[in-house]
């Protein structure tokens, strides 16, 4: 999905009346319209995202913050297509995700969509590179052993790549989580409080590496956490509250 936006630019001794109109293309990956989720019905309804609406370009680095229940967990969620909305829609990359049928929404969650738990949600019988081509297997695809080394490089991992998650740091098991939510190159990245069950230096070292694989992949990234300080390195921050955004910096 792309925004046309009209720019004009002037030729040098161009007279307005011969002005030529260029395009110029801003790219969304992402667009959410009117997007609502209710529990419940009638005195015991829950509105848990409530007629929420933004976009995101592609490349950007998204925060999303607030506080425990104010519908962030959920939001992102629907983003991912993990969970149904109620009403509205979510365009990734142009394609409406509700729209497609439960089996083909599971085959693009898994082939756009990265997903980064607060909890690592590794698999404790493989190892460290088994871990990261989770998706690939899953999918029936040949691993692409570059892009496999390159990440574990990025993520020093290099000298664990046959450790299994036991053997591992809570920081060391968060960058599996990164590797394996990167190695299908997805339109986006979704981390769900990623340094939420780590000590500070540890968060910050994977906030570090959310950023430079932003920079270094082109990698969107939207982030929720109810951390400001972490969510201002982001390059832009919602703030949500009972189910809307409130805020925008």
């Amino acid at each position: 999905m792309s925004l046309s936006v009209s720019i004009i630019y002037l030729k040098e001794n161009e007279k307005k009346e011969d002005r030529i109109i260029y395009t110029k293309k801003i790219m969304e990956i992402l667009r959410v319209e009117n997007l609502t989720k209710k529990y419940g019905k009638g005195e015991s309804e829950v509105i848990a995202v409530d007629n929420v609406s933004f976009s995101v370009e592609k490349g950007e680095f998204l925060a999303i913050v607030g506080s425990s229940g104010s519908g962030k967990s959920t939001l992102l969620h629907l983003l991912g297509g993990v969970d149904r909305p109620t009403s509205g829609k979510v365009y990734v990359d142009g394609k409406d995700i509700y729209s497609l049928s439960d089996d083909n929404l599971a085959i693009f969650r898994r082939r756009q969509v990265g997903i980064i738990y607060q909890f690592y949600n590794l698999i404790p019988i493989l190892n460290v590179e088994e871990n990261i081509t989770l998706p690939c297997d899953l999918d029936g695809n040949k691993v692409d052993e570059k892009r496999l080394n390159e990440l574990l490089k990025s993520l020093g991992l290099e000298n664990r790549r046959k450790h299994l998650p036991n053997e591992l740091s809570g920081g060391q098991q968060q960058r599996v989580s990164i590797g394996r939510a990167l190695i299908n190159n997805p339109a986006i990245i979704l981390a769900d409080e990623p340094t939420g069950n780590l000590d500070s230096k540890a968060s910050e070292e994977i906030v570090e590496l959310l950023k430079l694989t932003n920079k270094k992949y082109k990698q969107t990234i939207i982030m929720i956490t109810h951390n400001l300080e972490i969510a201002n390195e982001a390059d832009r921050v919602l703030t949500i509250e009972d189910g809307k955004i409130v805020k925008e910096k």
